[in-house]
């Protein structure tokens, strides 16, 4: 891996967990995001070079991406920040990657497939724990079941939250679930369904959430009936439900006020000692209308070291050559084994 590339938000906590482990194993990105001094101490501690330019400004957002050949974007909310970058990316003909795992982001990237494509330019949207495990295993399972119309995923997270995305949680509080049905994305309440999922350890109750493989994985699948799920204590059940009732306070710019707040004076996100001991656990089926039905599951480290491990896995492959025109899920680009390419993942056939 020879071209150069640029990490966008590599002050933020995910941002400088892979610049970091980039630098490790001696790669030279470029450091860059809106705050000058945070990037050049981190820059100068690394032996990088850094950028600086803030994405509302085009021209400088142009000149930020001289010299590159490809763009890991970590910098949320993407639903804020994504449109800006790409814009550059495909102004400069540079590819796209980013770690959201924002539903509107994904659907917004792909609506621009073909300019990307007519470009030259991949759109490579969800590279971290948001969403290559549940892409890849969403892959896996249409797979082993072909005529597969329903698809099921879930996961199983030890580990806490990064000030970015309990961020993102708390602005999209108030939208309720989502899910596909038909093909097409559908509005239901929150927690809208709860069932009992075995991981691996013994089965947990989970609820349905909208994740970002409610919009991937029919584009990795073509599976049209998909639904995704988290566990949740009964207290977080609970709080998830009332917020159907309380989504216009929740949505109210006071509230979102002091809710910022409150994450802000948190710690950045988990430590070393809290990444190292988590883990994620994560279980997927697929249905046909014959009946039939496939289960898998997948295990690998706590979220925040899944992102760094296959946000780097994404890019050496964008910069090595493979890097296929158009917008893409991680597992449509690399395939459904590319997650199994990750230190200490693990996938098992039910």
């Amino acid at each position: 891996m020879t071209s150069p590339y640029l990490i966008y938000g590599a002050n933020g906590y995910t941002g400088e967990l892979i610049a970091r482990e980039a630098a490790r194993r001696g790669q030279r990105p470029f450091l860059a995001g809106r705050n000058a001094a945070a990037g050049r101490a981190l820059a100068s501690e690394l032996g990088l070079e850094p950028r600086a330019f803030v994405l509302d400004d085009a021209r400088a957002t142009d000149g930020g991406l001289d010299r590159i050949s490809a763009v890991l974007h970590c910098a949320g909310p993407f639903v804020r920040t994504s449109r800006p970058m790409a814009d550059a990316c495909l102004r400069r003909k540079v590819h796209y990657l980013d770690v959201t795992g924002e539903i509107d982001v994904f659907e917004a990237l792909a609506a621009r497939d073909r300019e990307a494509a007519g470009a030259g330019v991949m759109l490579l949207p969800g590279v971290g724990f948001d969403v290559v495990p549940s892409d890849c295993l969403a892959a896996h399972l249409k797979r082993r079941l072909p005529s597969a119309t329903r698809l099921a995923l879930a996961f199983h997270s030890i580990g806490g939250l990064s000030r970015g995305t309990a961020t993102t949680i708390i602005e999209n509080l108030h939208r309720g679930g989502r899910i596909r049905r038909g093909g097409a994305l559908a509005h239901v309440p929150a927690a809208w369904k709860t069932r009992r999922i075995d991981f691996g350890p013994g089965p947990r109750t989970a609820v349905s959430i909208p994740w970002g493989d409610v919009a991937t994985a029919y584009y990795s699948t073509g599976i049209p009936d998909i639904e995704v799920y988290t566990t949740a204590t009964r207290p977080m059940r609970i709080g998830m439900r009332a917020s159907r009732l309380l989504a216009p306070l929740l949505a109210s710019s006071p509230v979102q006020s002091f809710l910022k707040r409150r994450i802000q004076r948190g710690a950045p996100g988990p430590t070393a000692d809290q990444r190292a001991r988590g883990r994620t656990l994560l279980w997927g089926e697929a249905a046909d209308e014959a009946g039939r039905r496939v289960e898998s599951r997948l295990r690998g480290p706590d979220g925040y070291t899944f992102t760094v491990l296959t946000a780097l896995a994404a890019i050496e492959k964008a910069l090595s050559g493979a890097a296929p025109a158009g917008f893409q899920t991680p597992a449509k680009a690399y395939g459904p084994d590319f997650v199994l390419g990750v230190e200490g993942v693990s996938r098992e056939d039910l």
